[in-house]
């Protein structure tokens, strides 16, 4: 039903997301060094793979962004050295993380895999089969780099809040954004090494960039303490089972 009902009113709005596309600011992302090294103690490997907030869009370094963020969170909470790189592009979509991405990584085995996609598959509107395919396909992809590796797959954001999107593109991509993480969150509740990480966040003061579509740098801390605690959750999770599992 959600689904005739955005294709019904597509048409409608074609001149707005037309005139978007032309006017909307561009911002490149984040400065500074695309890898790192936080915290000390033992060494974890955490790669950040995706779009433009994986290259850290909206904010000024990317040790500020969701990365950064992510890596240095993760070290406080486990006591240990992350060393961290990331890897994003501006504008992909599931398709091009999968084929254009993934194929580049060097063969460094990882402990942590951050994912963000999902959002330009519904700006380009992508079939919704299509991304389901896409995802699988690159979880896939991702486990055979890094076997042992957990994986957050960073939920779809909730699009119908973004500020910079006229009313009704903005609660038609809404909707559809939501009908893709529904897609999203029941494929990996099936799967025990993968995680769905909400991205929940506020259009409040100071929770956007200044494009009005990007995260700020607090909302980048925010989503980064959010993945660092549904890492160590899992890291705890699969300990105790491989403990039950010797007991």
């Amino acid at each position: 039903m959600r689904s005739l009902l955005f294709w019904g009113l597509l048409p409608f709005v074609i001149p707005q997301a037309l005139l978007l596309r032309r006017n909307a600011p561009r911002f490149a992302g984040a400065s500074g060094p695309k890898s790192g090294v936080v915290g000390n103690g033992k060494t974890y490997r955490f790669l950040a793979i995706g779009d433009s907030i994986i290259s850290g869009v909206g904010a000024e370094r990317m040790s500020n962004a969701f990365a950064g963020q992510t890596a240095t969170h993760l070290a406080s909470q486990l006591n240990g050295q992350i060393h961290w790189t990331a890897r994003g592009k501006i504008g992909a979509d599931s398709k091009a993380v999968l084929n254009e991405l993934v194929p580049n990584l060097d063969a460094t085995q990882q402990d942590f895999i951050l994912v963000s996609v999902g959002v330009n598959d519904v700006t380009s509107l992508n079939r919704i089969n299509q991304w389901k395919e896409n995802l699988q396909a690159l979880i896939a992809s991702l486990k055979q780099h890094s076997p042992n590796a957990i994986i957050a797959i960073a939920g779809v954001p909730p699009l119908e809040i973004f500020p910079l999107l006229p009313r009704l593109l903005r609660r038609l991509f809404g909707m559809r954004a939501k009908r893709f993480a529904d897609v999203a969150r029941q494929m990996i509740e099936k799967n025990s090494t993968v995680v769905y990480l909400e991205l929940d966040f506020e259009n409040g003061p100071g929770k956007f960039a200044l494009d009005g579509f990007h995260p700020s740098e607090a909302s980048y801390s925010e989503l980064g303490q959010g993945a660092a605690d549904a890492f160590v959750t899992s890291v705890f999770s699969r300990d105790m089972s491989a403990e039950k599992e010797r007991d």
